[in-house]
């Protein structure tokens, strides 16, 4: 099970985005969450439930390897790329495709043995950046866009037919559980809504 120190941020779901400039805006991929830790030489990839994904996706474990630093935590979302290189639920789900899973990585929480989860998001971006920096197959930098452009990217998401967007106040610190500081849109036409119902029904 997972360490509870990493117990994931959570988004809160709200119907419109918000506006500002003290907002970051990502992509909301469709996939499942993990939090990558890296301690040396062994790597585990823990979903929100705890549970230890590490031998079931090894591209993940391969790149979090590869890379130059020897202890660090990531926040991200696995997914299965289309062609389209669009993230595919249904792929990932089906674990037919379980050694093609890659990880979108969009915070980082600890680098070789700091703990950052108390400095701005921002900064956070910024360190995770620079870790993910040489490009390496199966974990890649989540892209993001900053300020009075959220409702445009929303737009722009739900026409792409994307999941939404989750966008996160600039200047806060990472904290465990359900935060106002992270806020998620869904697009009410993508399928990830159905699964939503049919989980409540």
């Amino acid at each position: 099970m997972r360490p509870r120190a990493y117990e994931p941020c959570l988004p809160t779901s709200r119907t419109a985005v918000p506006t500002g400039p003290d907002w970051l805006h990502e992509i909301k991929h469709d996939g499942y969450r993990l939090i990558v830790v890296r301690d040396d030489k062994r790597v585990r990839l823990f979903t929100r439930n705890g549970y230890d994904w590490a031998d079931r996706f090894p591209l993940i474990c391969e790149a979090a390897l590869r890379n130059r630093c020897q202890r660090f935590v990531i926040d991200g979302e696995a997914v299965v790329l289309g062609v389209d290189g669009r993230s595919d639920f249904n792929g990932l789900h089906s674990r037919k495709f379980n050694d093609e899973v890659q990880l979108y990585a969009f915070d980082i929480l600890a680098l070789e043995g700091n703990d950052l989860r108390k400095l701005p998001l921002h900064a956070r971006k910024a360190k995770l950046a620079r870790l993910l920096a040489r490009r390496v197959d199966g974990v890649f930098l989540s892209d993001f866009e900053q300020g009075e452009i959220g409702p445009e990217l929303y737009r722009h998401a739900c026409l792409m037919g994307l999941e939404g967007i989750v966008s996160k106040h600039r200047d806060r610190p990472y904290r465990a559980g359900r935060s106002l500081d992270w806020i998620k849109v869904k697009n009410r036409k993508h399928p990830a809504m159905s699964r939503v119902k049919d989980s409540l029904s």
